[in-house]
């Protein structure tokens, strides 16, 4: 069974997890915000998803852009943990895979370093 957890709760885990990333990873964002929904539209049991053009694409006309987006899918995530701690590890594990793409890495490496 699911677990239940308030959606205010749910953003301090993500909250938690960015501040799992290493300061110098932190420092080298740029331009990109990380947001709580419920579920994608187009593909409900999606964890999380990154929009943007990732850091290795960006060219020196990069500019005037609205901020790149990593979406964390609350209720996705909550329909496939048991406990807190499941909602922790996975939340964690989403917004590590998410940043990645930020910072070009595809899923093929993820899932050769262990993340995919």
């Amino acid at each position: 069974m699911p677990i239940e957890m308030t959606r205010l709760r749910f953003e301090e885990l993500v909250a938690d997890a960015l501040d799992l990333i290493p300061d110098n990873f932190a420092a080298a964002m740029d331009n990109v915000v990380v947001l709580v929904e419920d579920r994608d539209a187009e593909d409900p049991t999606l964890l999380g998803l990154y929009h943007g053009i990732a850091l290795t694409e960006r060219l020196s006309d990069y500019g005037g852009y609205l901020p790149d987006r990593i979406f964390i899918y609350r209720s996705a995530i909550l329909d496939i943990c048991e406990t807190e701690q499941d909602v922790v590890d996975e939340v964690a594990i989403t917004v590590v895979h998410e940043i990645a793409h930020h910072f070009g890495i595809d899923d093929e490496k993820l899932h050769e370093l262990g993340w995919g």
